[in-house]
């Protein structure tokens, strides 16, 4: 496993700008501001990004590659168009084979997004309400990550938008546990399934 997924503290900037259909987004340390990962939509068809200024965009397939500050492939995520917005996401290794699903569901109330491994056994759910921003990954009542708006870091110059958020992964998490791959991919997916309208 790429030991950039072995840290427990991540900064998520979105790229903003009008017209822009793509979902990319740079991955911080926020203790040194560096930057260490991009993740880029570059293999958009047409009809994709017509419909990602409409509002279908929820329904539109994608694939998000997560690179390396050397353009290495980390993890990539891709689904399918979906109807309801409900197809799961699988996500890929370094290597493009497949690891685990991000599976949305309804819950009232708030924003819930199943992890699982490819036979769909549960391994944590990421949890939040629609209103703000404060989300949670636990398994089993343990919590293994959260995620917020609120930094008071070294980093904290770096959250300028709305649209920057922070991934905190507690101890109990072992450096190399594969969760880790799909709690930062759930973390790239909240804006794209649970937050844009």
């Amino acid at each position: 496993m790429n030991e950039l997924l072995s840290k427990n503290l991540y900064l998520v900037k979105q790229h903003l700008g009008m017209f822009k259909a793509a979902n990319n987004f740079d991955i911080y340390c926020p203790e040194t501001s560096d930057l260490i990962m991009t993740c880029r939509e570059d293999k958009l068809g047409f009809l994709t990004k017509i419909f990602r200024f409409t509002n279908f965009k929820m329904m539109t397939p994608f694939h998000v590659e997560i690179k390396d500050r050397n353009n290495q492939l980390v993890l990539s995520m891709k689904r399918k168009s979906t109807f309801w917005g409900f197809t799961p996401i699988m996500i890929f290794d370094e290597n493009n084979s497949p690891i685990g699903l991000l599976q949305r569901k309804f819950r009232i109330g708030g924003a819930k997004i199943e992890l699982t491994d490819l036979s769909k056994n549960n391994l944590g759910t990421l949890q939040g309400n629609l209103i703000g921003w404060d989300f949670k990954i636990t398994n089993n009542n343990t919590e293994l990550a959260r995620i917020t708006k609120k930094w008071a870091g070294i980093g904290k110059e770096l959250f300028t938008t709305a649209d920057n958020y922070i991934l905190v992964i507690n101890d109990v998490v072992n450096p190399n546990e594969p969760i880790r791959k799909l709690m930062l991919s759930a973390v790239l997916c909240i804006d794209f399934l649970l937050k844009n309208k």
